[in-house]
């Protein structure tokens, strides 16, 4: 009989978890007390804002039901395990739809997993490879789990930073913003010593060290990171105004876009659509990225990626030529 009130709950809560309806008395029995106790925790629960649905009969029991508030989950080892994995992996890449939130929660299961769990996910990390990645070079899921406690917990960030030259330096920064552009993983900061905003590509970030220093978050001078790498970008880089024609609906290029080309319009009377975005980087890129979405599409403009995807068409041609 499980006599630790506090114990039985978070056990009675795991149990909840688990998408299926329990019958009092199988629960009364998994916890070893009267179905009276039962009632009595189940109460508990809902007043802690737990949603706990009852259902009356002989076949009733108790299931756990979506609330107005996420309530906090409890998991077992294995599922534990299984969740820090997955967001690792994907962390390790900046895959589009990942993004900080999911990192904050990496950062949060790692911070309280205890030390038999850390080494079977370190294991089974360096165990298995991805069939496929992100676009962009890969990251340690735990310069990003720093960083991330840093953004949330407005605490000071140390790092050393290899810029595009090779140049090495050690960067002091009030991190503000993890950004993905689908391709890579950037945070945007207040560097200390430069007196000023700076992006910073994380594939390019070593030794990230929280230093414990609290800071009140300053103003970022556009009020989103998102449009502040955007920007920031632009001026490092030539930037296009693209205009694609994908001869399929919205809904079907969406998915298989990265959001840093823009949303898909539909086209009127048609089953097409058209993108129009300002991006920077190589054209090359941008035609090979267009490529890989797997669909007929016909740039409109600007030139240069019209010429770039001209050639890129007839170099796959004649690789596909027999001799």
């Amino acid at each position: 009989m499980t006599t630790d009130t506090p114990a039985r709950l978070l056990t009675l809560l795991s149990l909840l978890q688990t998408p299926r309806e329990w019958p009092g008395g199988e629960l009364a029995d998994r916890l070893g007390v009267s179905r009276r106790t039962v009632r009595r925790d189940i109460d508990r629960l809902r007043e802690l804002g737990y949603p706990v649905q009852a259902t009356m009969g002989a076949d009733g029991g108790y299931r756990l039901v979506a609330g107005k508030a996420m309530p906090p989950l409890v998991l077992d080892d294995e599922e534990a395990v299984a969740i820090a994995v997955g967001l690792r992996a994907g962390a390790g890449h900046a895959v589009a739809g990942l993004d900080e939130a999911s990192v904050r929660a990496l950062a949060k299961l790692e911070q309280v997993l205890p030390s038999r769990l850390r080494h079977r996910v370190a294991t089974l990390q360096s165990a298995t490879t991805p069939l496929t990645s992100g676009d962009g070079p890969s990251i340690a899921p735990e310069t990003l789990t720093v960083m991330a406690s840093t953004v949330a917990g407005h605490e000071r960030l140390r790092f050393a930073y290899r810029a595009a030259d090779g140049t090495g330096t050690r960067r002091v920064t009030e991190p503000y913003r993890l950004v993905s552009t689908g391709r890579r993983w950037y945070l945007v900061a207040y560097d200390l010593d430069r007196d000023d905003w700076r992006t910073f590509r994380v594939d390019r970030v070593s030794e990230p060290f929280a230093t414990g220093a609290r800071f009140a978050p300053r103003e970022l001078p556009t009020g989103d990171a998102a449009e502040y790498l955007r920007r920031s970008m632009q001026r490092r880089n030539d930037s296009y105004e693209i205009a694609v024609v994908f001869h399929a609906p919205a809904e079907a290029v969406a998915p298989v876009l990265p959001h840093w080309m823009g949303t898909p319009e539909p086209v009127d009377g048609s089953a097409s659509c058209v993108v129009r975005a300002t991006v920077s980087g190589s054209v090359d890129w941008i035609a090979a990225r267009l490529a890989t979405t797997g669909l007929e599409f016909r740039v409109r403009e600007p030139a240069e990626l019209v010429e770039c995807v001209r050639e890129l068409g007839a170099r796959l041609g004649r690789a596909a030529e027999a001799e």
